[in-house]
């Protein structure tokens, strides 16, 4: 098969078509023929060196695909409901720039119905990501105010939607007027230049004072105690990268005394039971929503595989808005 490989640490060059074989379904997995494989940061830092492959995993960067069922464990595919030759969609910890790509059969969704594989493709990354730390971890209840920084990227879109489709307020950050406006037209109620606006002072005017109840973090360092000052009492902060640094101070007493939770979690090594249970409550309660198009996937650019390096250029340069996606 075709694969995109990194040849070495370094520059959106390094990643190179290569012939590589075809791997196998095991127990408890299916094969896919890929059409389509969407681009997320992980894959730059893991083209970087900065993202090690967890054991066991494909050292082929991409982390979702979608396309085809090939093949797979005949038992699993039959108690999931699939059958060889279903469009599917699918979780996967490496591998999914290439032609082929096996997936556990728990970590797999159909194409939501009127979905290309394209816009499938833009899916599972994200919003696992998103429905494991907004709903699962820091508990988002309707009527609750998000903060998400950083919201036109990937994830940042995929927030934006889900908390409006599940009835929380979404105040967005953005690193321009255009950004700004552009959650706007996601269903954000408000969205903030954070480079010509302090957050936390835009924030508590918004609320009046009260702050939010939960923030979305891709960035750490010096923004999580910026953050503490913005949540309301008993608020939680998820944090999801580091983008801004590990290290962060923060003012304990103020923890403390507004009963704060700070948590945060990385989603490519946790086990395959783990994220089957986030496919099944994606299945349940935002696959329809999908269908409904109530929730949109947002695709800023689309590449040829072999055109990876410009995709991953793309996303470096911070211009984009929303997901890129490989094709086969």
């Amino acid at each position: 098969m075709k694969a995109i490989a990194i040849t070495s640490f370094g520059a959106p060059e390094v990643l190179q078509l290569t012939e590589r074989p075809s791997p196998v379904a095991g127990i408890g997995e299916l094969l896919i023929r890929v059409t389509a494989a969407g681009v997320n940061r992980p894959d730059v830092l893991q083209r970087k060196g900065m993202y090690p492959v967890p054991a066991g995993a494909s050292d082929l960067p991409g982390l979702e695909v979608a396309g085809v069922v090939e093949a797979g464990d005949a038992q699993a595919l039959a108690a999931a409901g699939f059958e060889l030759g279903d469009r599917v969609c699918a979780l996967v910890a490496g591998g999914g720039y290439a032609q082929l790509c096996t997936a556990p059969i728990g970590q797999c969704l159909p194409v939501p119905k009127g979905f290309t594989d394209i816009e499938a493709a833009s899916l599972p990354e994200t919003f696992f990501t998103v429905w494991s730390n907004v709903f699962d971890r820091a508990r988002l209840q309707p009527g609750e105010t998000l903060l998400i920084q950083g919201g036109t990227s990937g994830i940042g879109v995929t927030a934006i939607q889900l908390a409006k489709a599940f009835g929380a307020t979404v105040i967005a950050t953005a690193g321009s007027d255009e950004k700004a406006a552009a959650c706007i037209r996601l269903g954000a109620d408000h969205a903030i230049n954070y480079r010509t606006h302090d957050f936390e002072a835009e924030v508590k005017r918004i609320t009046d004072g009260r702050g939010v109840d939960v923030v979305l973090d891709m960035v750490a360092g010096p923004y999580v105690a910026r953050e503490l000052k913005c949540l309301a009492e008993d608020g939680r902060i998820v944090i999801i990268a580091v983008q801004g640094g590990v290290d962060a101070q923060i003012d304990a007493g103020l923890v403390l005394r507004r009963r704060l939770l700070v948590t945060g979690s990385t989603l490519r090594p946790r086990p395959v039971a783990f994220k089957s249970a986030i496919a099944a409550s994606l299945r349940r309660s935002v696959w329809p929503w999908l269908e409904a198009g109530t929730v949109k996937p947002v695709i800023f650019k689309v590449f040829p595989a072999e055109q990876a390096a410009a995709a991953h250029a793309l996303m470096e340069s911070g211009e984009h808005i929303g997901k890129m996606v490989l094709t086969w």
